[in-house]
């Protein structure tokens, strides 16, 4: 029986556990706290509290007969935190087939709004897609040295059920701040998870994967589609400078980037169901309102 652990079932991870568990597969994870472990086991996964700061003998027990890793635990200032503590557990591990790794296109740093592929070389601007190169960088060397498949998927900006610019409209938290020649990519979770399956079907060493939708765009397109779907008015432009952004939205703006999905498309066969926003919003809003 194939059975999956996931370091973190969240947003992306989750989506990914449910499409195996449909198919099936044993799924297991951890989160970081016992509510959230009780409130997923609620919801029929089998769960182990794991708060990276020290190796969880229970996490030791399913990586035993775990066949397949997904790692959706980000790095910290002491590096990655799965590694940190259960590096050795997964060589030990006689069973694994296959690891993945959430990362980020961030990785990638800024471009002036020139397109990026898994070819360019990362250039992060902030510590934290610095910390995702080296954590990158280390699963790389796990996976050598354990001579097993490993999946690097680079995501986009990331929406789907709940977390998607037609929630943020009706909360009020809508903003479209004008930068211009700023873009950015997205991905809906649901791409996410097709894209990660498609991986585990078509293992290879070492692989690196952009995960991401076909348009990259400003992100007020996106808010004045939203609102046009829903029948609000716009919210009004405020221009980059009058923006009063935290340090990190502020940070998201100094990368501008259009990053290519080429790559899952023609070794991976992912064909996207929510190639852009457009698609991806018509199909939240239709969900919700069925």
């Amino acid at each position: 029986m194939k059975s999956l652990f996931c370091f973190g079932v969240g947003f992306s991870a989750r989506a990914i556990a449910e499409r195996l568990k449909s198919e099936g597969w044993g799924v297991a994870g951890t989160a970081r706290s016992s509510e959230k472990c009780r409130l997923l086991e609620s919801e029929g996964f089998t769960m182990v509290p794991f708060a990276g700061d020290r190796r969880e003998e229970q996490v030791a027990q399913h990586l035993r007969s775990a066949t397949h890793i997904l790692v959706s635990v980000p790095p910290g200032e002491l590096g990655d935190p799965v590694l940190n503590n259960h590096r050795d557990d997964l060589k030990d591990a006689p069973n694994i087939e296959w690891i993945g790794y959430l990362s980020t296109v961030g990785v990638y740093g800024d471009h002036d709004g020139s397109w990026v592929d898994e070819t360019t070389k990362p250039a992060p601007v902030s510590k934290r897609s610095q910390r995702r190169v080296e954590a990158e960088q280390a699963w790389r060397e796990l996976a050598t040295e354990s001579d097993t498949p490993l999946g690097i998927f680079r995501l986009s900006g990331i929406y789907g059920p709940g977390r998607n610019a037609l929630v943020n409209l009706r909360r009020g938290r809508a903003r479209r701040v004008i930068k211009p020649g700023q873009v950015f990519n997205r991905i809906h979770v649901g791409d996410i998870a097709g894209s990660v399956l498609a991986s585990i079907a078509r293992p290879r060493l070492d692989a690196i994967y952009n995960v991401t939708d076909d348009e990259p765009a400003p992100p007020q397109d996106v808010i004045a589609h939203a609102a046009e779907l829903l029948g609000m008015p716009r919210p009004p432009d405020i221009a980059f400078e009058d923006a009063d952004l935290s340090p990190m939205g502020r940070s998201f703006y100094g990368e501008n980037k259009r990053v290519s999905n080429a790559l899952i498309k023609s070794e991976l066969g992912v064909s996207l169901t929510y190639p852009s926003y457009r698609e991806g919003l018509a199909a939240l809003l239709e969900s919700e309102r069925g």
